[in-house]
């Protein structure tokens, strides 16, 4: 491929100048008269797209999935050129029992990674764990796995494990001789890895995660394959909020959407949240956290002076820290549970949730000191019964001003309960918020007892 830098109105033509080995000179000059062939890869990626269209209902039984492929580059590169494309020949037989193989393996597999199901051998419906790879563009072997990995118990080790374990960091590349580097950094990471392989893409991507968190410094190629490994966490990680939350567990889907704070901003869970403003380090945390400040609230709520004596930054430098600091969430939440006094077991409950945010300035993006990409903030609201570990509603919020939610859910048992409200932000540490819903859940007996 070559292009063509020019002066303007000066140079109408380019040239292209290979240097090679003499023996290789007819091999090229060839190209200027024959095309190169381009061949299709859709056979190898066929799953998602499968997936996707059957979510969609574009696709709706089988023979819509082999009409589906007469329409790509695939069908019409298997009559060109059959033998890349391991056909014993191009007769209308031989193409569509091939398609037809195609589309019944691909369409096997899905069925048992539970994304679709097929129906009297035909029609295809798609499952809630193929929505959500579709939703969020996430290949159907990682919903697998999350599916199959996750359980009730999962801690935050766990998540970060099952995390880099996903198909989309099969890219990450192993450059030669880089297996020495990982292993140094993998020795001074929190988490240490049970006989590591530092030619696998995803320990590689194990490592630099944890090594991203504890703000280790790093260059060259191993600091641009972090940043491509962080760049691609939010996403999986919101999948697999959502299918810890089809599964109705509460306390890993609380420690995914930490381990979402932790990817933006660049820290554990048990560093100072100061560490997420600008040009502070942990140096300067350690100095607010001697004088009592913890928390950027309690760092705005400083006077001037005692600011600039803590964190000893320059005036341009103290001017980013503001701009954090008043971009950082201050958001009032009200709710009200709807007729309170008569809940019953079994019966939906309706909690309106009113949310208001004190607004400085733009909110277009997350201000943060180490995400490599610009990214936009989100929020969950959950509903959870924590002796049970059981998540009862969820819902994503992107919130700007104002805004106004309903959620809904069901008492499982009669008696006296104390659910849990809470309100996550997948952005930033510091500003989550619980409370408590204390309530009396009425039995059948209860009711026909107040009917009497």
């Amino acid at each position: 491929m070559m292009g063509k830098a020019s002066r303007p109105t000066i140079d109408d033509s380019g040239k292209c100048i290979i240097l090679c080995h003499a023996a290789k000179k007819e091999f090229y000059k060839k190209f200027l008269d024959e095309p190169f062939p381009v061949e299709s890869h859709l056979d190898h990626f066929l799953h998602d797209h499968l997936n996707a269209e059957v979510v969609t209902r574009t696709i709706e039984n089988k023979q819509d999935a082999v009409d589906y492929i007469t329409w790509t580059f695939l069908y019409r590169r298997l009559s060109q050129n059959p033998n890349y494309y391991n056909l014993q020949g191009v007769t209308h037989r031989h193409l569509s029992d091939h398609l037809s193989e195609i589309v019944e393996s691909t369409l096997s597999d899905l069925s048992e990674s539970k994304c679709l199901t097929i129906e009297e051998d035909n029609d295809l419906n798609p499952l809630n764990l193929g929505m959500i790879a579709a939703y969020y563009y996430i290949k159907y072997t990682t919903i697998e796995l999350f599916s199959s990995s996750l359980t009730a118990k999962t801690k935050l080790k766990g998540l970060i494990e099952i995390l880099t374990a996903g198909s989309e960091y099969d890219i990450i590349p192993i450059r030669h001789k880089e297996e020495h580097t990982l292993a140094q950094i993998a020795n001074h990471v929190p988490h240490k890895l049970a006989k590591p392989k530092f030619n696998d893409p995803h320990v590689k991507a194990h490592v630099l995660l944890q090594a991203y968190f504890s703000r280790h410094t790093l260059a060259g190629d191993v600091k641009a394959d972090m940043n491509e490994i962080v760049s691609m966490a939010p996403r999986l990680l919101l999948a697999m909020v959502d299918v810890i939350s089809s599964s109705g567990w509460l306390s890993p889907a609380l420690a995914a959407m930490e381990l979402s704070q932790m990817v933006t901003q660049g820290v554990w869970e048990r560093d100072s949240q100061l560490l997420q403003l600008p040009h502070l380090n942990k140096e300067a945390a350690a100095r607010c956290q001697e004088k009592g400040v913890e928390s950027v609230i309690d760092l705005m709520q400083l006077e001037d002076a005692d600011r600039d004596k803590l964190l000893q930054l320059s005036p341009a430098q103290m001017a980013d820290v503001a701009r954090a600091c008043n971009r950082y969430p201050d958001i009032d939440l009200q709710y009200q549970i709807q007729d309170e006094d008569n809940v019953q077991a079994g019966q939906p409950v309706n909690i309106q949730v009113q949310l208001e945010r004190e607004v400085d300035g733009d909110l277009s993006a997350v201000i943060s000191p180490t995400f490599p990409n610009e990214k936009e903030e989100g929020w969950w609201l959950v509903v959870g019964d924590t002796e049970t570990n059981a998540l009862l509603a969820i819902k994503r919020v992107a919130l700007q001003k104002k805004s106004k939610v309903k959620l809904d859910f069901t008492p499982p048992t009669a008696g006296q309960h104390t659910f849990k409200l809470y309100f996550m932000c997948d952005s930033y540490l510091g500003c989550d918020q619980e409370y408590e819903l204390k309530l009396n859940v009425k039995g059948a007996t209860d009711e026909d007892m107040d009917e009497d």
